[in-house]
């Protein structure tokens, strides 16, 4: 941990000096490459020693995939390996590192990593391999059109920016941002000229930097003080449920989750702040006309602790991971593509049980929670005092359900985990298919959508 937080902390350094003095103006492409590449590669021999060879193994066999792999196979090949790879490695932290352990270790990297390998292998796939007409809109911005060189592939995979903690990024994005393109085009997309402007503007990283810098610092202060007090475990000592009755439990599992949240605020903000501070993570203009630095951001703290459903709250955690989720599962599966993402999600984790008690339990509710939207929601929406009843209510059982889901993902093991949902009487699977049970479901299916973002990318093309 203590390596993991010196490794980090010196990327941030490094990170101003790479902006200032080997900006795209200054230094050429292959030099900015070269220096983010091995950066990148003496971080993960510093923070993880002969560990990270596992990182270099699984980029040099993937990289001759992608050389001689059959384009139409290119993405399947990689999948299987860069997974395949990981998931041998999970099961030998079982080994390495026993059930309880936290600390940081290689799997974390390797994790990043494999998001980025089949990442590339399904937008190489989209640009060489598909007719454009056969990809959505996003599918279509982030078509890579050629192979990259050695150097571009390894600068994608290890820079030190994204080495320890990521985030995932798109690889047109970051060459964009190499290139010195990054900013300018997300520029080119507003008017000036209406605002005022002769020229373009140049926007500064620093205010979110700082920004960002004093979140990890309040997360960093609540890890030491409140994850250390409410540990997820006394939720299942003996003790503590015999003395305490069923809402008191909820209202203390909600409390340790909280108390869970400040190391990912701290390491995942942080892993953004040194992107940004490089000059990476721009994403444009927002309506007020503020320069904003959230392309990379890994969550939204605010709509986090005020999420009024599971959907909501998923997709401001773990942002990045999401939408590599999405991209390379959800939008390509042929089937079931909800539950499909979740044992997808499941199996990049890891193989403790108790990511799979999550991950299961998660696909569950999220059915139920929306057959629940679907059906009830319209109904809360003719008055203010309705829709704030309904704001409140769903505010609350979103937190408590999330609270009910993650808490295996905490614990690991199979034991503490079934005695756990035994102690809150499995209140939120039994509701949740009942839930199922009673009312209709009416969900858009996924060849629908498939077909709505067709019809939306043909529509735009003939436009």
């Amino acid at each position: 941990q203590i390596n993991f937080v010196a490794c980090q902390l010196f990327a941030l350094l490094a990170a101003f000096w790479f902006r200032i003095y080997l900006s795209p103006s200054h230094a050429s492409s292959a030099v900015r490459h070269a220096f983010a590449t091995l950066f990148g590669i003496y971080f993960a021999v510093f923070c993880f020693g002969w560990y990270s060879i596992h990182l270099f193994v699984l980029v040099m066999m993937n990289y001759g995939i992608m050389n001689m792999a059959s384009i139409p196979n290119i993405h399947r090949y990689s999948f299987v390996v860069a997974m395949g790879y990981l998931t041998l490695c999970h099961i030998s932290r079982i080994y390495i590192f026993h059930y309880g352990i936290l600390t940081t270790d290689f799997s974390g990297p390797l994790m990043i990593i494999t998001q980025k390998i089949t990442t590339l292998a399904c937008q190489l796939h989209d640009g060489i391999g598909r007719q454009a007409e056969e990809l959505t809109a996003e599918q279509n911005r982030l078509a890579v059109k050629s192979r990259p060189s050695l150097l571009e592939y390894l600068s994608y995979l290890l820079n030190f920016m994204s080495i320890i903690a990521g985030p995932c990024s798109n690889y047109k994005d970051y060459i964009a941002f190499i290139e010195g393109r990054h900013v300018h085009m997300k520029l080119l997309e507003v008017n000036w000229k209406q605002k005022g402007y002769d020229r373009l503007p140049d926007p500064s990283p620093t205010g979110a930097v700082m920004y960002k810098l004093c979140i990890t610092l309040v997360s960093l202060i609540l890890f030491l003080t409140l994850t250390k007090n409410f540990p997820m475990a006394y939720i299942i000592d003996n003790e503590f449920l015999d003395k305490t009755p069923f809402l008191s439990r909820l209202g203390y599992l909600y409390v340790v989750t909280q108390a869970a949240k400040p190391k990912y605020y701290f390491a995942w903000t942080l892993a953004d702040a040194v992107n940004n501070a490089a000059g990476y993570g721009f994403s444009g203009v927002d309506e007020k006309g503020t320069f904003r630095w959230d392309l990379l951001s890994n969550l939204n703290i605010w709509n986090i602790e005020t999420a009024t459903s599971f959907k909501i709250y998923i997709e401001n955690w773990n942002i990045q991971t999401a939408a590599w989720l999405k991209r390379v599962c959800y939008d390509r599966a042929p089937w079931y593509p909800t539950a499909l993402t979740f044992v997808l999600s499941a199996l990049w984790h890891g193989i403790y049980p108790g990511y799979y008690f999550t991950f299961l339990t998660g696909i569950l509710i999220t059915l139920a929670a929306r057959a629940i939207r679907n059906n009830c929601r319209h109904y809360f929406l003719s008055s203010v005092p309705l829709k704030i009843t309904y704001d409140v209510v769903t505010w609350a059982v979103t937190q408590l359900a999330v609270c009910y889901t993650v808490a295996p993902f905490v614990m690991l093991a199979v034991e503490p985990t079934i005695k756990f949902y035994k102690s809150v009487y499995f209140h939120m699977h039994i509701l949740s298919i009942l839930v199922l049970l009673l009312l209709p479901i009416r969900p858009q299916t996924h060849s629908v959508r498939r077909a709505q973002n067709q019809a939306m990318l043909n529509s735009i093309k003939s436009k």
